[in-house]
């Protein structure tokens, strides 16, 4: 088995209070700290199969313009989903399988690539606007009973399962691929940094606050009973963690580097939901801007607040 990553973009940051405040508050935590983002999804070649799990950004998705106040950028493009997926030498007739964390664009972004793939999605997911019209969805029922500490999960392939993990969507859902006597941990949100693990923090995006606890409970007393490189997407410490085999201890946390240098852009008037992806335009909307939308207004895909919007 081949475990490699799809990384499209990069030098991004996350704050403190954006990765950590989900169940204490926000202000509970210190908008100074950042730690480094980023966008990288997986690929699994098993010699047999070619399994991706999530397919990146919709291509076209403009980069963001941060700034002081922003609690996530996601970075700079690197390339696009699939051009990163050609570096690596993959075709997307080649892809059999795809297996999908949750319904956000930026794991769901290039589905209808792969029109020949058997996509693999938490039955409770199906009805979400990024999947509708999609003829080759698979609603995953987890009939296979408990892995380990999680109560239902679906086997895909030899050593690789599919289990439910909601709370950060309520269709969430992670991978598991066992090789060589380690466990790979592919998620999606449940933590957007590493760090929030270690320090055993929710995020304050989720659409159920107890099932993301309960998760990530479970997530956590996992790796501390089985040697677990645990791989996420809006960190480089996921690709880092896989390019070194490196398994979680919880008692040892990764160092946290320092975020590069963040470059202030001249604005588009385009916003972008980083959350779901959602790409807001005025031209689109008769002129109206991003700042003269109501104060309750939300996102039309994922209904997050304005304030999960970062210039574009």
């Amino acid at each position: 088995m081949k475990i490699k990553a799809v990384k499209f973009r990069n030098n991004g940051f996350m704050t403190q209070p954006f990765a950590f405040g989900g169940e204490d508050g926000a202000d509970k935590f210190d908008a100074g700290i950042k730690y480094r983002s980023g966008l990288q999804n997986y690929v699994i070649d098993t010699g047999n199969e070619v399994i991706l799990v999530d397919t990146g950004l919709p291509f076209g998705t403009p980069e963001e313009s941060p700034d002081e106040s922003t609690p996530i950028y996601t970075g700079k493009d690197i390339k696009s989903y699939m051009d990163a997926l050609a570096d690596l030498g993959y075709k997307p007739e080649q892809v059999s399988k795809i297996l999908i964390t949750h319904k956000h664009a930026d794991h769901t972004g290039e589905l209808k690539s792969f029109p020949n793939a058997s996509i693999y999605v938490n039955e409770e997911e199906c009805d979400a606007d990024e999947l509708k019209n999609l003829p080759n969805i698979v609603p995953v029922k987890f009939t296979d009973g408990a892995y380990y500490n999680f109560p239902e999960s679906q086997k895909i392939a030899d050593g690789i399962y599919y289990i439910k993990a909601k709370g950060h969507t309520k269709g969430n859902s992670l991978i598991v691929a066992e090789d060589d006597g380690l466990f790979y941990m592919f998620q999606g949100d449940i933590t957007y940094t590493d760090e929030a693990l270690y320090e055993n923090k929710l995020s304050v995006v989720y659409e159920d606050l107890a099932a993301a606890r309960e998760t990530l409970n479970r997530v956590r007393e996992f790796v501390q009973n089985h040697p677990t490189v645990y791989l996420g997407t809006h960190t480089p410490l996921g690709y880092e963690n896989l390019e070194a085999k490196r398994v979680v201890d919880l008692h040892n946390p990764p160092k946290t580097l320092p975020v590069g240098d963040i470059i202030f852009k001249t604005k588009s008037g385009k916003y972008v939901c980083s959350v779901c992806g959602y790409v807001y335009d005025p031209a689109e909307h008769n002129g109206v801007a991003f700042e003269d939308l109501p104060a309750d207004w939300k996102c039309p895909r994922c209904k997050q607040q304005k304030t999960k919007f970062n210039a574009a």
